[in-house]
């Protein structure tokens, strides 16, 4: 008896664990499908941005990104950005992307890599979606301070 409440126990306690992780739920199909197509990068937004710069998806100074042509294909998840302001370097990656049912957006800069070689990525929320615009809010830590940065995205028609 005390074995059948074991195993019992242990059946329960493993279907009760559920991934927290914002990369293992499910994903939300419309807001993909919302995304799907060519937007530009029009703004990148934080406090004190005039006096602290930051490095933005771990690449370049997150004004480079200002102008940023990307592109979002919905029914495979891929997807790719173009960095065009001429005070920087030019760069250009695919990405592979899904949004999950908790709002966020979930992204892995491919750089030549397979997706599956590549182990880290960007989880950022999803706001403000409309047919003409949308937001990623990344949340960075800024001079040892919790700090919210804003992508706004126009849609490149």
């Amino acid at each position: 008896m005390k074995r059948l409440f074991l195993i019992l126990g242990i059946v329960i306690s493993i279907a009760s664990c559920k991934s927290t992780s914002p990369v293992g739920t499910k994903l939300d199909m419309k807001s993909e499908v919302a995304l799907k197509g060519d937007w530009i990068l029009s703004h990148v937004s934080y406090p004190n941005s005039d006096y602290v710069k930051l490095k933005s998806f771990d690449l370049v100074d997150s004004n480079c990104f200002v102008g940023s042509r990307w592109n979002f294909v919905s029914n495979n998840n891929k997807g790719s950005f173009n960095l065009t302001n001429t005070a920087c370097s030019l760069y250009s990656s695919a990405i592979t992307w899904y949004v999950n049912k908790e709002g966020r957006f979930v992204m892995k800069i491919l750089d030549a890599e397979k997706a599956k070689k590549v182990e880290s990525g960007y989880v950022l929320d999803l706001i403000n979606v409309t047919e003409s615009t949308f937001q990623l809010i990344d949340h960075v830590v800024i001079a040892g301070k919790n700090t919210d940065v804003t992508y706004q995205f126009v849609r490149n028609n």
